[in-house]
């Protein structure tokens, strides 16, 4: 892959991402949800468990829009005139005698008003000992900073790690600082990090794949050049979408804008759009990993856009 079919944040929006949350001056309503949210689905059983939320400067949530649209867009996701909170949801899922963790959050990694995964698991009196498979949808700070624990260890030391094939083959670039622009270089360090940690316990999956019966491996590149979700047999289905949308707000409404963090943009838009025309068509039931907390619900068409009707 060139060069050239990049379109990536630069450090200084990670550096105006975290300054941004001295501005906020209200913690968005369910951020640090300490609630779980239970249901059931099929022969599954799911909590999703808060991280905590991320900001992200108006650059990269609408690099599309005029900055005299912005501020609006903006209070509509609970934030300032030139930043927001996204929510990060964490769906851990009973299987069986599986217990399977999809994304494990940001930990230390990322920003401060995240890395809230392990408390919330405490909260629900789940111990991470107990958690058997831990699935990622791409390994971006915010979703795989989770693995390490600030002394080294594991948070979830007895589990099975998942990665999509093409994510592992995209990350584990030993030659990344010439094959990728500098910006993605320390996504690059990090996931390398992340995932040499559990290398010895790392199964590669392809779109098909099965991680457990009814838990079927989907494409959704764009995002990343290896991002998954996952679909769950039962009723109508369910899929777990990761960043395949992540806003259930600005990107529902507006599906052919573009988000500052995709690395593949136009693939990334045809990913959306599919994912979406497929949900609504088929009412499946979704899961939004950075969509307002607990992130579950349904797309209905509107025009030639959606509307998100939670769940």
């Amino acid at each position: 892959m060139s060069r050239n079919q990049f379109r990536s944040p630069s450090r200084r929006h990670f550096i105006a991402a975290g300054a941004a949350l001295t501005t906020l001056p209200l913690v968005p309503k369910g951020a640090y949800a300490a609630e779980p949210y239970r249901f059931s689905h099929g022969a599954f059983e799911i909590t999703v468990l808060s991280d905590g939320f991320i900001m992200l400067p108006a650059s990269i949530i609408l690099p599309d829009t005029a900055p005299d649209e912005r501020p609006a867009i903006l209070k509509r996701l609970g934030g300032t005139a030139d930043s927001a909170p996204f929510h990060v949801n964490i769906p851990l899922i009973r299987a069986a005698n599986d217990l399977i963790l999809v994304d494990n959050g940001s930990g230390d990694k990322f920003q401060a008003s995240a890395g809230k995964l392990a408390s919330n698991l405490a909260l629900a009196g789940v111990d991470p000992a107990s958690i058997t498979k831990v699935v990622f949808t791409h390994v971006h700070p915010d979703h795989a900073g989770g693995t390490i624990l600030p002394d080294g260890r594991l948070l979830c030391p007895n589990a099975q790690y998942f990665v999509g094939d093409a994510e592992w083959q995209f990350w584990t670039d030993p030659n990344y600082d010439k094959t990728m622009p500098a910006a993605l270089h320390d996504f690059a360090r990090g996931a390398q990090r992340d995932l040499s940690a559990v290398k010895e316990r790392l199964t590669r999956v392809k779109p098909g794949h099965e991680i457990v019966s009814g838990m079927r491996v989907i494409e959704t590149r764009g995002h990343t050049p290896g991002h998954v979700s996952y679909e769950l047999a039962g009723g109508d289905g369910l899929i777990i979408a990761g960043d395949v949308s992540a806003s259930n707000i600005v990107f529902f409404e507006h599906p052919d804008w573009h988000f500052g963090f995709d690395t593949e943009p136009e693939i990334a838009l045809r990913s959306r759009q599919a994912f979406l025309d497929r949900v609504a068509a088929e009412k499946t039931k979704v899961l939004g990993y950075h969509w307002v907390y607990p992130g579950v619900g349904y797309a209905e068409r509107k025009g030639t856009a959606y509307r998100f009707v939670a769940a």
